[in-house]
């Protein structure tokens, strides 16, 4: 197997998978401004890759598209259905990918209403059915997991052991319940257990945490005190492409680097994703100096790329 966890230096930092953010548009401003240790896609329905018509093949091509300067980068999959997930890894495999990630822990209602993503947390047996269909479909690509520490309340001592039973290239644990959502702090006291479980059960497997960290400095405190081997980020990523360089722009830098990414979501994207999806990353950027906000206000009022370049543009 070509695991490249096995090969990477500890601590490590990974891009978290976010549906409408970490696209190829995203994922190429990090790759060029300040490259994460590891690189996700967008999480991808693996019923999708099997079943879309051939438009829908399309759209869930282009969440798939990367670049050779994303490497080592991981294509996220959820399904609760076995062999659709083989079949996607298979897929995944053949595209090139290093690494093929389940999602275990969206708390989406569409997903976990055809039993994906949080909700195989009820169905530990299902669950390692579905790392066993995308290793079948990986062959020699590692496959990793990313979860939850349960579902209505921490079950860390029953559900954890059942994912790492099937031995995942890396464990990512997002330190919250299903029912607490992102409304509480993460339980980063819960990881050193999760840690001890991972190391008496599947002592290869990596094992990365997840929540409530926007700083690098903060990542590597909470390596330092938890015992984990790297941490992944999400939101703390947003409109802020230097995250992993630790270089604080100047807002001249943020409004340049705000028109390159708008230009590479059109170069990419356009016609497949709505430019609304682009809207996300203007407060992002644009803050912290004066008038920000009214250049804010213009953006959130475009219906296109062209009209907020333009106004970009004005504003250097």
């Amino acid at each position: 197997m070509r695991n490249f966890w096995l090969t990477m230096n500890v601590p490590f930092f990974a891009m978290a998978p976010m549906e409408d953010v970490t696209d190829a548009a995203f994922r190429r401003m990090f790759a060029k401004y300040g490259k994460p240790d590891i690189t996700w896609t967008e999480f991808t329905s693996a019923d999708g890759l099997v079943l879309a018509s051939e438009y829908g093949q399309k759209v869930l091509r282009a969440k798939l598209a990367f670049s050779e300067g994303e490497r080592p980068i991981v294509a996220q999959l959820f399904s609760a259905v076995p062999e659709r997930m083989e079949k996607a890894a298979r897929l995944c495999a053949s595209l090139g990918f290093d690494g093929i990630d389940i999602n275990m822990g969206c708390p989406d209602h569409s997903i976990e209403k055809g039993g994906a993503g949080a909700a195989l947390i009820k169905t530990p047996e299902l669950a390692r059915e579905i790392i066993c269909a995308a290793r079948r479909g990986a062959g020699d690509v590692p496959v990793s997991v990313k979860t939850r520490i349960g579902y209505y309340h921490e079950q860390i001592d029953t559900w954890i052991p059942n994912l790492l039973a099937e031995r995942p290239a890396a464990l990512t644990v997002h330190l919250r319940t299903r029912k607490e959502m992102s409304l509480v702090p993460a339980h980063w006291e819960h990881m050193p257990r999760i840690r001890n479980w991972r190391d008496e059960l599947s002592p290869e497997t990596r094992l990365l945490g997840n929540g409530d960290v926007n700083t690098i400095a903060m990542a590597r405190d909470r390596i330092a005190h938890s015992g984990c081997d790297g941490v992944m980020i999400g939101r703390g990523l947003f409109g802020n492409p230097w995250f992993f360089s630790e270089q604080v722009p100047t807002p001249q830098q943020r409004i340049d680097a705000l028109i390159e990414h708008i230009q590479l979501f059109e170069n990419l994207l356009g016609g497949i994703a709505n430019y609304a999806t682009m809207k996300k990353h203007y407060k992002a950027y644009i803050h912290g100096w004066d008038h920000a906000k009214d250049l804010r206000v213009k953006l959130m009022e475009t219906n296109d790329a062209a009209a907020a370049i333009a106004i970009l543009q004005a504003a250097r």
